[in-house]
């Protein structure tokens, strides 16, 4: 299981261009699993906070088509899990500027503060 998804993910930052749906049809795999994996995938990003994402499941379809219900918890499960690392990094990163920031102006006030002793 997730050999097959990090092969999905190795392969989609290669394509680049490429829609995901059309990158996993030309990769081999069935129509119904591309399809379920495109909604799971906006689905996945959606639920976890992003702006671009909309949450879709076609029920029906994925109760009755195993491949299409493969294909959308494999897409659930990785873009959630991508755009949870996204919207860390991006905190980690403005905590690191104010971290630097207040190291800064620590340093800078210690020195005043042995300047004028």
């Amino acid at each position: 299981m997730w050999r097959r998804i990090c092969v999905v993910v190795f392969t989609l930052m290669i394509m680049g261009c490429q829609s995901t749906h059309d990158q996993l049809i030309d990769q081999g795999y069935p129509p119904a699993f591309a399809d379920g994996f495109q909604a799971g995938c906006s689905s996945g990003r959606q639920a976890a906070g992003a702006i671009n994402g909309e949450y879709q499941k076609n029920v029906p379809r994925y109760i009755a088509d195993k491949q299409y219900g493969t294909g959308w918890d494999d897409g659930f499960r990785q873009c959630n899990a991508m755009q949870q690392s996204r919207d860390q990094d991006a905190y980690r990163s403005r905590w690191d500027d104010r971290e630097r920031a207040w190291e800064h102006d620590k340093a800078q006030g210690a020195g005043r503060a042995y300047r004028h002793q």
